[in-house]
């Protein structure tokens, strides 16, 4: 009866409630296959604003982008940290945060963010640049003529390896590439079960997912970290910090390193394989990319070619407009996160135009921005891979259009207000140096015709994976 009841029992100014017929888990299944397809049947039937009912919980879509703002600026009733607190505690295995045994950790933790911006973030970028370039050279002293690959692995293994030693240091055993690569299959092994961590289906249930991820954890032991040379001053930072709390246990500090890790490299390296997958599906994105990236390296007296190492300031990387537009319109096409608030209180949420909110204490709100960015209003045939969506007149293009409107929002694959990822700077240099570097020094082609499409099930969750690797093929450049 109850199930029932609920479906009707909508108080005033609550938006109309899609409850499906399976108790608990609701609309859940449909929502899973599709979340896309499923939001804008219901933006149809029912308007902007609608409840879902997910596997128990009640989650309000707002779909007007131009509604966004007043989500966002109302943290404090709409709560972010203790919701992404309780779910990284549990897929990373250590103890939450919020429970109040650790006062100020969480501030403290925040406040080391700021090694990813301003002067530091040229430091760290820098590092990234260096060790990119190692790799590189490391890979063309085994290609001396054209080198087969699978895109996504090969993307996989030079951004892991570059972050990793960025981050944490080079690893001292005669054959470093070697340890790290054995750190990046458990990885991989790991990230194909985030999903369902995700998603609060246990552990247990998940095959070997439990006894990879203690094996991946005890990678960032202290005294295995303090082998590794040359570690980055935002991971130090946090080493620190961790040391000042007596009751975090070496198991729960080094499973926090961890999840440093995954959320630095989880979603940064399916989206720096889709920019390279676009670009080399498009000869003429490929070709300006390249002819922009030769101009700066002409313009600054800097040669190409793997023994040589190249510099580039924030400044010039910046410039580099058509990469950036290329990059942004893969990101785009393959980002699907979903942002999260939680109702702190039984409030009534003011939106434009009058429009009011009911939401009930517990209730999520949710800003789906992939409907933003495949909206053919604002994005035109937003199917289609245009390399410079983001360009006009030569200048970085900043203002999209709905109904007539200028939006605040267009663009929104980092999250957005409390929830923005904070290495959003870092992830961009590190995609951007990547590119740069792999097309200054060699000549890139596919080597199968087909088509790679977007794995739908961390919808939701950040990038989109690939549903299948596909063949390339480098060789240096003449």
């Amino acid at each position: 009866i109850f199930f029932f009841f609920s479906v009707f029992n909508r108080k005033t100014g609550e938006p109309p409630l899609i409850n499906g017929w399976i108790p608990y888990l609701g609309k859940a299944l449909i929502f899973r296959k599709d979340a896309f397809k499923f939001l804008l049947d219901q933006q149809k039937k029912l308007g902007d604003i609608f409840t879902v009912h997910i596997a128990g919980r009640y989650i309000t879509f707002i779909m007007d982008p131009f509604q966004y703002v007043y989500v966002i600026r109302n943290s404090k009733q709409l709560e972010f940290h203790e919701f992404a607190d309780k779910m990284a505690s549990k897929t990373f295995d250590y103890p939450a945060l919020s429970k109040g045994n650790f006062p100020d950790l969480k501030e403290n933790l925040h406040r080391i963010y700021q090694y990813l911006q301003g002067k530091p973030l040229d430091i760290i970028s820098d590092h990234m640049m260096k060790n990119l370039q190692d790799i590189f050279e490391w890979k063309c002293s085994q290609a001396t003529d054209w080198e087969t690959e699978k895109m996504y692995k090969f993307c996989c293994s030079v951004m892991f390896e570059a972050s990793f030693v960025t981050l944490y240091g080079r690893v001292p055993a005669a054959d470093g590439h070697k340890v790290i690569s054995e750190i990046r299959d458990k990885f991989i092994k790991f990230d194909a079960s985030f999903p369902y961590l995700a998603a609060n289906i246990p552990i247990e249930l998940l095959g070997a997912t439990k006894k990879v991820r203690k094996e991946l954890i005890h990678h960032f032991l202290l005294r295995n970290m303090t082998k590794w040379q040359g570690g980055s001053k935002v991971v130090q930072a946090r080493q620190d910090i961790f040391e000042k709390y007596e009751v975090l246990g070496d198991y729960d500090k080094a499973a926090h390193h961890f999840a440093f890790l995954w959320a630095s490299v989880g979603n940064t390296i399916p989206a720096t394989f889709w920019a390279m997958y676009y670009l080399l599906r498009h000869p003429e994105a490929l070709a300006a990319v390249r002819d922009e990236i030769d101009h700066l390296l002409q313009s600054t007296g800097q040669k190409r070619g793997p023994t040589y190492n190249i510099h580039l300031t924030r400044e010039q990387l910046d410039n580099l407009v058509y990469l950036e537009s290329a990059l942004n319109e893969s990101l785009r096409m393959c980002s699907s996160s979903m942002n999260i608030r939680i109702s702190q209180e039984d409030f009534v949420l003011k939106l434009e135009g009058n429009q009011e909110v009911g939401l009930r204490k517990g209730d999520w709100i949710a800003l789906y921005p992939q409907i933003l960015h495949m909206d053919p209003e604002v994005y035109e045939d937003p199917k289609e891979y245009k390399f410079d969506r983001y360009i006009e007149n030569g200048k970085k293009k900043t203002t999209f259009y709905k109904a007539g409107r200028k939006l605040k929002y267009f663009l929104m694959p980092f999250g957005s207000g409390i929830s923005m990822c904070p290495g959003r700077f870092l992830a961009m240099n590190e995609m951007k140096m990547f590119l740069f570097l792999l097309l200054a020094n060699f000549d890139v082609e596919l080597v199968e015709n087909k088509a790679v499409r977007l794995d739908n099930s961390r919808m939701g969750l950040g990038i989109l994976l690939p549903d299948v690797d596909i063949a390339f093929r480098y060789k240096l450049r003449s």
